[in-house]
């Protein structure tokens, strides 16, 4: 087996682990599984939104410096 096909078998088995413990975590409902995960993306993405704007801020305010390679 190639190391490429071996990184994506245990890439898969760990997504299905995962998969899994979250069904697991919710007592096997489903509905309630993707409800948490919905609320879980979302929080998520509020959060990079903030972090965007907060490099945002700082960038134009001259804290970093462009990389120019």
């Amino acid at each position: 087996m190639s190391s490429s096909s071996r990184a994506n078998t245990e890439d898969h088995d760990g997504l299905e682990a995962a998969v899994d413990q979250a069904i697991s975590a919710c007592g096997g409902d489903l509905r309630s599984t993707i409800r948490a995960l919905i609320v879980a993306n979302e929080y998520l993405e509020t959060e990079v939104g903030e972090l965007m704007k907060a490099v945002s801020h700082a960038y134009a305010r001259g804290r970093f410096q462009s990389y120019s390679g």
